[in-house]
């Protein structure tokens, strides 16, 4: 049977849809902390059927944003002394810099290197974001 210890200090985000614990990983730079981060995958879920779950054995900024747009169902629990002191719940945020690129070759984006890309929410109960340059749908399979 698989054991991870519980945390004293820091971060866990659960219920993350399965199969998206390392594009959040990734996303928000886990690889250069200098401390301990476990992922978990393929929990099983009364809720989910299966989920992921990660573990930051430290307390970080976190940019809700990122995960919002991931998959705006993670549970976010800040940990201190082994005890969970707070649950945040996310939301589809209104706009996102950075966490997605625009695919269209004709966007500014692709000829100004510089630009961020920056994407608005166009219809939330489909999960649409749209680039503000060039209104090209981003991408997300997160769904």
């Amino acid at each position: 049977m698989l054991k991870v210890d519980s945390i004293e200090r820091g971060i866990v985000l659960d219920h993350i849809k399965e199969g998206k614990a390392m594009e959040i990983y990734q996303h928000l730079n886990l690889d250069s902390l200098n401390c301990s981060v476990a992922i978990i995958k393929n929990v099983k879920s009364n809720k989910l059927g299966s989920k992921d779950i990660i573990k930051i054995n430290d307390t970080i900024d976190i940019n809700l944003d990122v995960l919002g747009y991931i998959d705006p169902n993670i549970t976010i629990s800040i940990i201190e002394d082994s005890k969970t002191v707070e649950k945040k719940k996310l939301t589809l945020p209104e706009r996102i810099i950075n966490v997605a690129h625009c695919k269209n070759p004709r966007c500014i984006t692709s000829v100004e290197q510089e630009l961020q890309h920056i994407f608005k929410l166009s219809d939330a109960s489909k999960r649409v974001y749209r680039c503000i340059y060039c209104d090209h749908k981003a991408t997300n399979n997160a769904k």
